[in-house]
Order: structure tokens, then C-alpha cells, then sequence
């Protein structure tokens, strides 16, 4: 087969040789939400068998949402442990954007039925774990693990700002899930800001 075809899809060789090199258990760990002007930062933990095939399973930004959603299913049905965590915009408000992601990630990890001694980390710093830990810069499209925290963390994210659309119809989250889109910077222009939204991230608006 010709091996460019495989660039872009994640694999079990960072897992592969984490286990290789003596670790028990390894978990993929990513996080959603970092953009967006509403809403907490979300992250996901997953413990995938190793060499589970799961078909179509890559970076969640790269799948259609009613695939993530299908993905959603087969990836907590598959693990061997998931969990989901977050951090409220308050926390964002008070510790900023970096440090929340990273509390968030920590507590996705702390909420593991089982208890890996590696993590890999989407992207290039380490949120500070009790375990040993990796980053993968790119990371959702390169490991099995962490593109499965990447759909967890994303659609566990995309559900809550659809419920906070319901608590907030004026804003429109549905259309836009809190990112600052032209529409949603109109929508705050007409009604100022929510409860969920994060002040730190609305300081440069006029």
C-alpha cells in the first residue's frame, strides 16, 4: 500500500512504543474549546485496546458532525476507560485559557476507572499529570488515543453549548457553539454578555 496514503490517519505507534519502552497502560488526551468567547474548555481521556479498529476515527475537526456523533458512541463502547471533564469559563476568567485547558485535562485524567502510567498529549506542553507524559504536536491525527479524547472532548462540548442555546436563545450558541463568529459578536453587541460568556476574551470588543 502506498504509505502516503496513510500520512494523515492516526495509528496505535506512539502507543506502540510507549509500551515497548515498559509502560503498562497509555491514554490519549485532548481538549476542545479553547477558542471560543462562551462556555467552559473541555477535555477527554481514553484507554483504547491496542490495535482496536475503530473505521473512520481521525482529528475530529477533519469529520462532519453526524460522524463525530457516530464516533461518539463506538469510541465509549470500545475503551477501555473515557472520561470527560471540563473547566468553567469562571476558571478561564481567573487562571486564563492555557491553565484551564490544563485543569481540565487533568481532571479528565484523574477520572480514569483505570489509571495509566503514560499519557500523550495533543500538542506541545505538558498540563502536568501524575503520570509520564508525552505531547504530540498535531497529535489527533497521528494517535489513535488522542483522536478518540479529540471527539469525545468535542462533541461532550458541541452538546453543552447546544444546551446553553436553549438557556440563552438570544445568543444563538446553536449556530456557533461560542466561537466568535460575526454572528455571535453582533449577537453580545445587541445584548451584552451571559453568564457562560469569558470576560477575559471580550476585553478588545468596542
Amino acid at each position: 500500500m502506498d504509505n502516503s496514503l496513510l500520512k494523515d490517519h492516526p495509528t496505535y505507534d506512539y502507543e506502540k512504543t510507549a509500551l515497548d519502552a515498559g509502560f503498562s497502560c497509555v491514554c490519549g488526551i485532548d481538549e476542545a474549546g479553547r477558542g471560543p468567547l462562551a462556555g467552559p474548555v473541555f477535555a477527554a481521556a481514553v484507554v483504547l485496546p491496542l490495535d482496536c479498529e475503530i473505521e473512520g476515527l481521525n482529528d475530529s475537526k477533519k469529520l462532519a458532525e453526524k460522524k463525530r456523533e457516530m464516533l461518539f458512541d463506538i469510541i465509549m463502547e470500545k475503551a477501555i476507560s473515557y472520561s470527560v471533564a471540563s473547566a468553567s469559563e469562571k476558571e478561564i476568567d481567573e487562571i486564563n485559557i492555557l491553565n484551564a485547558t490544563f485543569l481540565a485535562m487533568r481532571r479528565a485524567y484523574d477520572g480514569l476507572s483505570v489509571k495509566p502510567d503514560k499519557a500523550l498529549i495533543d500538542g506541545n506542553k505538558e498540563p502536568g499529570l501524575s503520570c509520564a507524559q508525552e505531547t504530540v504536536v498535531k497529535g489527533d491525527a497521528k494517535s489513535m488515543s488522542i483522536a478518540a479524547a479529540s471527539i469525545l472532548a468535542k462533541v461532550s462540548r458541541d452538546r453543552y453549548m447546544l444546551e446553553m442555546a436553549k438557556l440563552y436563545p438570544e445568543y444563538q450558541f446553536e449556530k456557533h457553539k461560542g466561537y466568535g463568529t460575526k454572528l455571535h459578536y453582533e449577537m453580545i453587541r445587541e445584548h451584552g454578555v451571559s453568564d457562560i460568556h469569558r470576560l477575559t476574551f471580550l476585553k478588545k470588543m468596542h
